[in-house]
């Protein structure tokens, strides 16, 4: 737990006069002092004696160790109210909060921002920050002591007063009341981290707490230059969550904040502008401590509440450690793919898992940067156990790359299937305006590729992943004008500070790709910020890097000879591969080209891909061969079958057909995709055999 530390005396006292509803001249008065002694205490110009400071504790009925320690504030009777923004006073109306509707209400984006902004805010480095998702459904007793804890009294005048409007927001609303109405049920979701700083900072100034809660589009990072988000927007995926627009808040600071550190509290409600009982209101409101100080006299402020206060709003955290929890009332998913707890759970791990599966991989030398799980709960009892994410059991393959070169294992290329393949890939980042010189095409950084064999459960395979910062996934690529019949693969694209290198090219390149990137985070590309930022020429080294990462990725591909295998278990099965006709399959003698290897697959379209591996006799003259692809049915011939694409890979080039082998050439490799509409069955119904014959005119 962080330690507390004495407050400055002076801010102490001034807040403490506010709570009593004293000024400094009743202070002086009570003491039999002057009101410039009070005067000097509050503004740092002086600290009264230890028996002064008896005094002053008799005067707020407290213990003189408090005036001593100034961990605590004196207790106060002021209610915890609701404090709706009033209306503007041009007359502007905000019909909801726009930074929501950035982002889909979806729980895989929320799933995405939340957890950046958590990884972000990573407090201790030696220790992952560990990431809680909480699903519970309350209803009966527990929906009525929720709603009464909320003083959801003083709010649903408003909700009805902003649900009568045409507007999209007003709609949603209506039908949110409604279903709390009837169905007498409301669905928390609790976000919540720890060994994350927490919402740090004062009420109203420039902090981590102003930023997320009274704030937007202040993204307030402080990661070094390595946070996933830039643009602030992702914390509005909160309230976008929330169908009633609502969520409450409790944090356990890093560094203390009035003197205290755990247990600060505060609600926010978004709606859009609405009249009740003639006034006008502008839509946000906060759910706190009434404010005693004089600038903001009247407002909600957060509080220190105690544990019985936490408990009843569903804000509990299971330890000190520093981090936030954000209550998320009234929760849903907009996409509609999930619509039970178990569909709602199911998704959040997915999510998890795919977003984040490399900050939870860890090397010999260096630990996960993150833990995940999720939990369901139906009225305070279990219903879905806690769920810690695997990374391995999601991305196999992928964090089977990670992992090997977090250890440093990795290889030049593959000549085994679990091995992992390194190659640098160069990104030039531009230099920013009114810094470069003239034709300056910029600074080289060289990110990593990492290339190892699909898994044969993935789904989604043969693409890049990339990354940069605290190795949240950004995008995916597909690289282009890969050899036809190029066996499914994984690959992870490391640049910026995800390569776990320091220097002055991976603070640029990661500065560049954050700059290029919108405010989903979800690509390289064009943005204002890269636009506006860099020489020009940014977009065409974003565009020089995408190909650059596909020639890495062919390089590595192109040299996987060795390594080919005759592909999984059950596709082995499917196939039967003939050296020549009329051989039956037979073994051939050495004087003709033999099969090596293959590798085989039936894609999404019903068509067969084949890469065969040829090994050819020393001839004198061109070895011309004719691949004939044919279906072995469980009846009947065997039925030949049309290719669609018959392509040299390797020492061979295809004319009118035919392969043609140059003399002297031993080995040779060739793809081919046979053609669904010529087939008389669907392709995984039926072996398939090829015969390498002699064409007329060929050797031997």
């Amino acid at each position: 737990m962080t330690e507390r530390q004495a407050e400055e005396f002076g801010p102490w006292l001034e807040r403490q006069l506010a709570r009593a509803d004293m000024k400094q001249a009743d202070l002086a008065q009570r003491l039999d002092l002057t009101r410039a002694a009070v005067s000097a205490w509050i503004n740092g110009r002086a600290e009264p004696r230890d028996e002064t400071k008896r005094a002053i504790a008799a005067v707020f009925g407290i213990d003189p160790a408090s005036v001593h320690d100034r961990t605590t504030d004196i207790a106060s009777a002021r209610p915890r109210q609701w404090h709706h923004r009033p209306a503007h006073a041009d007359g502007g109306r905000e019909y909801g909060n726009a930074a929501a509707f950035a982002f889909d209400a979806d729980l895989s984006v929320l799933a995405r921002e939340a957890t950046q902004n958590s990884l972000d805010e990573r407090h201790d480095s030696t220790a992952p920050v560990r990431v809680r998702y909480v699903l519970h459904e309350i209803t009966g007793e527990h929906l009525d002591a929720f709603l009464s804890a909320a003083r959801w009294e003083e709010l649903r005048p408003h909700y009805e007063a902003a649900a009568v409007g045409g507007q999209k927001v007003s709609r949603s609303l209506r039908a949110a009341l409604d279903d709390l109405d009837e169905g007498r049920s409301l669905l928390l979701l609790r976000v919540e981290d720890y060994n994350a700083a927490g919402l740090t900072g004062p009420e109203y100034e420039d902090g981590r707490y102003a930023a997320v809660v009274r704030r937007q589009l202040d993204s307030h990072k402080q990661a070094g230059g390595r946070a996933g988000g830039s643009y602030g927007l992702g914390k509005a995926t909160l309230w976008a969550t929330s169908r009633l627009g609502l969520v409450l808040v409790n944090s356990t600071l890093s560094a203390s904040h009035e003197g205290r550190v755990e247990r600060r509290v505060v609600g926010r409600l978004d709606l859009p502008w609405h009249e009740l009982e003639g006034e006008a209101y502008a839509g946000p409101a906060w759910f706190g401590e009434t404010e005693p100080g004089p600038v903001h006299k009247g407002v909600s402020r957060s509080w220190w509440a105690d544990e019985d206060e936490v408990r009843s709003l569903h804000l509990d955290r299971s330890s000190s450690d520093p981090g936030t929890s954000f209550l998320i009332v009234g929760a849903h998913d907009a996409s509609g793919d999930a619509e039970t707890l178990q569909e709602m759970h199911d998704k959040l791990v997915r999510s998890l898992a795919d977003g984040f599966w490399a900050t939870m991989i860890g090397g010999r030398t260096a630990g996960a940067l993150m833990e995940a799980s999720v939990t369901t709960l139906r009225n305070g009892r279990v219903l879905v156990s806690e769920e810690r994410v695997d990374p391995h059991a999601h991305h196999p393959a992928l964090g089977r790359a990670l992992q090997t070169y977090l250890d440093g294992e990795t290889v030049p290329e593959l000549t085994a299937g679990d091995q992992v393949a390194l190659v640098e890939v160069p990104l030039v980042v531009s230099p920013l305006k009114g810094r470069g010189r003239a034709r300056d095409k910029g600074r080289e950084h060289r990110a990593v590729l990492l290339l190892t064999s699909a898994a044969d459960r993935d789904e989604r395979h043969s693409r890049v992943v990339c990354m940069r910062g605290n190795r949240m996934t950004v995008t995916e690529q597909r690289p282009r004008e890969l050899p036809l019949g190029t066996a499914p693969f994984q690959a992870v694209l490391l640049a910026g500070f995800a390569t776990g290198r320091e220097g002055e090219d991976v603070e640029l390149a990661e500065a560049f790709l954050r700059a290029s990137e919108p405010p989903e985070h979800d690509r390289w590309d064009r943005t204002e910020e890269l636009t506006s930022l860099y020489e020009r020429g940014a977009l065409t080294r974003l565009k020089e890097f995408r190909a650059e990462i596909d020639k890495a990725v062919r390089s590595l591909v192109g040299r996987r000879e060795s390594a080919r295998s005759e592909g999984p278990a059950a596709l082995r099965e499917l196939l039967r591969l003939d050296g020549g006709a009329g051989t039956g399959g037979g073994k051939r003698t050495q004087g003709f080209p033999v099969v090596r290897n293959v590798e085989a697959r039936v894609d999404d379209s019903g068509a067969w891909n084949v890469t065969v591996g040829l090994k050819l006799p020393d001839a004198e003259d061109p070895w011309v061969l004719t691949p004939v692809a044919k279906f072995d049915v469980r009846s009947g011939g065997r039925p030949a079958v049309g290719w669609a694409v018959l392509a040299a890979s390797d020492d061979c080039r295809v004319e009118n057909g035919n392969l043609v082998v140059a003399p002297g050439v031993r080995t040779a490799v060739f793809t081919g995709v046979t053609d669904p509409a010529t087939h008389p069955v669907q392709g995984a119904l039926a072996r398939l055999v090829v015969d390498v014959q002699k064409a007329r005119g060929g050797a031997a």
